[in-house]
């Protein structure tokens, strides 16, 4: 008995659910083109559908245990469905809907470093990869950067850097230097200052001593005498300069000797007529006057 009772139970549930399936719609299917949407809100639909594919295919490419051909699949599916989503969201756009490029996800490396997207040979330009898909042979080598060469620099690059700077003339700018040197210039004038008042107390004192006919005591004496011996020096020093400078000029006053014979006044004179009068005579004169003139002197033995 219960065992019918089951059966028809079961029977019913059966039934039941065929009767609820015939109610509903059959199911609708994406439309291959998205510009055959005409309803905003169909296409947020069919957008939000698409999301959700490629969420579930992105955490089934995380299993490295696939295999390198299903990997491989499903990456391509990824990005199929990545290029159909970028058509909804440009026909969204198109019938007036929010743009949703503007916050599109960047690509990462497997640091987590935002890369750009690489364009294997054969798949077209913006192709991604996904999860282990990233570990792939071929696919890892697109996401190393190639060791930087470091590029021997020329002269020219080294010679083209330099500047002002380089040669010290801008060390005075910073201010460091000057703070470094303040102190130090400070305390060497202090004492060129005080070197000099003590020399010139010496010299006072010396001079009185030579006017008065006193004897100096001995520190100040010798230091009177080192005074007057550098004084002695200065004055030879300063006749030596004078003699060098007389005999200079002695020497710069001395006759010039020449070597050739040169003209006086009068025959420089004679030589400036002459042409004068053969420029005069080349002006109002032929040449055949002139070849007359000339054989005439000749004959007479006239030698002007």
């Amino acid at each position: 008995m219960a065992r019918n009772e089951e059966k028809a139970q079961s029977m019913l549930n059966r039934f039941i659910a065929m009767k609820q399936e015939e109610k509903r719609k059959p199911k609708e299917r994406r439309p291959y083109l998205a510009s055959e949407c005409r309803d905003l809100a169909e296409a947020h639909r069919w957008r939000s559908e698409i999301l959700r594919e490629i969420g579930v295919k992105v955490a089934e490419i995380q299993n490295e245990g696939l295999g390198e051909h299903r990997l491989r699949d499903l990456n391509d599916e990824i990005n199929k469905l990545l290029r159909e989503r970028v058509h909804w969201e440009r026909r969204i756009v198109e019938l007036g809907g929010p743009n949703y490029t503007k916050n599109s996800a960047k690509m990462t490396d497997l640091e987590g470093n935002i890369v750009d997207v690489p364009n294997p040979s054969g798949r077209g330009p913006g192709y991604r990869y996904f999860g282990a898909a990233k570990k792939l042979p071929g696919v890892r080598e697109l996401f190393e950067k190639p060791p930087e060469v470091k590029k021997r620099r020329s002269r020219y690059d080294i010679y083209k850097r330099i500047d002002a700077s380089y040669y010290g003339y801008r060390d005075d700018e910073d201010g460091i230097l000057e703070k470094l040197e303040g102190p130090a210039e400070a305390e060497v004038r202090e004492n060129a200052v005080a070197e000099w008042r003590r020399m010139e107390q010496i010299r006072r004192e010396a001079r009185k001593a030579v006017k008065s006919g006193e004897v100096a005591t001995v520190g100040t004496a010798a230091s009177a005498a080192e005074i007057l011996f550098e004084e002695v020096e200065d004055v030879v020093e300063e006749e030596r300069r004078m003699e060098r400078e007389r005999e200079e000029r002695e020497r710069s006053k001395e006759e010039f000797v020449v070597h050739v014979p040169l003209p006086d006044e009068k025959e420089i004179e004679r030589m400036v007529v002459e042409k004068k009068k053969m420029e005069l005579l080349s002006k109002y004169t032929s040449d055949m006057l002139l070849e007359e003139q000339a054989e005439a002197k000749a004959m007479l033995n006239v030698q002007r």
